[in-house]
């Protein structure tokens, strides 16, 4: 069996290299400069995280909403240099005992084992991926033939039903890949990631559908329904599942194909505002920005920008306009403000709406965007 590879001290010597003078200036196009986007950022995550700290984590600690949120103070770490943040995450984990949550094989109780690996490839301590190394196991293990429709009872604790999953199973699976270098990881995540695709993708809308009950839903204006943070879902977990998947894999060239696809539309429907709102194509039912689902797609775009996938020319402007309605929705303190709370559908928001994973994709796209800016 192949062994998978990372040089990740290379990696993180290279994000965090000086940045060239000329880089530091403010972009006549509205971009922050790097040292700006390094600020917001530690405001939204010191803000995260001083919440949890005074008023207590109401749900356990490795519930999907925060394990969204810990993927992106994973990666303020990698990009700050600054150890503080992924003392928390240790923390974390070992509060935890390194454990998923308590529904085996529910994907939204095994997001938080992409953190996991992560500290893992900084710390090497076996105990970090044991317990979640033993489950992915057993997820190979299953016979994964089960029909998606939720007409099976029981299903989405089982099976990934619902595309929210593609950001909480894959990514685990294609991360611990990465940590142990053995492919086997990286082959269920990917054979699964295409089972949930071909039930769930719309594929002339070149979006996915939340779960079976939307395939007939419209909007008020007779459109299909696709929710704003659950294909933000689909495409934060798709850069993360390519950040862990060799050059040379059989199936990479279809992923690339699905995210470009998704990129160029998610570009067309980005409203004025430079927000995507929480109904994809009925954006006047919902006027209010949305930042958990604009954040995951700033993020996503921004990968194939750093990798060569997607062209500046064409996309620059996206992220520009999108940026600026990340920020402008950061409050004073660092909250940010915009989220949609937890739900399955497009919902109102305002500016004082706001929830752990709208951070975490807040963060994500933040370090992408400052590395980027490093290499202008």
């Amino acid at each position: 069996m192949r062994k998978l590879s990372l040089n990740l001290v290379a990696i993180f010597c290279l994000q965090l290299v000086f940045t060239p003078a000329f880089a530091q200036k403010k972009s006549k196009n509205g971009f922050r400069n790097r040292d700006s986007v390094m600020n917001i950022m530690r405001r939204v995550a010191d803000w995260q995280i001083n919440d949890w700290t005074t008023k207590g984590f109401k749900k356990p600690k490795y519930n999907w909403t925060y394990g969204a949120a810990y993927t992106g103070i994973f990666e303020l770490g990698k990009v700050s240099g600054d150890k503080k943040y992924f003392d928390f995450l240790v923390g974390i984990g070992n509060d935890l005992n390194w454990n998923t949550g308590t529904r085996r094989f529910f994907a939204d109780d095994y997001c938080v084992a992409q953190t996991y690996s992560n500290l893992y490839m900084l710390y090497k301590e076996p105990k970090m991926i044991a317990p979640f190394k033993a489950l992915a196991d057993s997820i190979i293990a299953r016979p994964h033939t089960e029909s998606l429709s939720l007409k099976n009872r029981g299903i989405m604790d089982r099976e990934w039903a619902w595309c929210d999953a593609l950001f909480m199973g894959p990514t685990s699976l294609s991360y611990l890949a990465t940590a142990t270098g053995e492919q086997k990881y990286l082959d269920i995540a990917n054979k699964l990631w295409w089972k949930t695709t071909d039930f769930l993708y719309d594929k002339d809308e070149h979006l996915y559908f939340r779960d079976e009950s939307y395939f007939e839903k419209r909007e008020k204006n007779g459109k299909k329904m696709f929710w704003s943070r659950g294909n933000g879902w689909v495409m934060g977990g798709l850069v993360r599942v390519l950040s862990n998947m060799p050059k040379d894999y059989p199936d990479r060239p279809k992923y690339i194909k699905l995210y470009k696809d998704m990129a160029a539309k998610l570009a067309a429907i980005q409203q004025p505002d430079g927000s995507w709102h929480s109904s994809l194509l009925d954006p006047e039912s919902y006027p209010a920005k949305e930042t958990s689902g604009t954040g995951f797609y700033t993020y996503a775009i921004l990968w194939g920008m750093n990798n060569g996938i997607l062209k500046d020319k064409k996309y620059r402007p996206v992220i520009e306009r999108a940026w600026k309605a990340l920020t402008s929705s950061v409050h004073p303190n660092g909250m940010l403000g915009y989220v949609q709370p937890v739900g399955a559908a497009p919902d109102k928001v305002d500016a004082n709406s706001t929830e752990t994973y709208g951070p975490g994709a807040f963060l994500l796209a933040g370090s992408q965007l400052y590395l980027y800016l490093g290499k202008k």
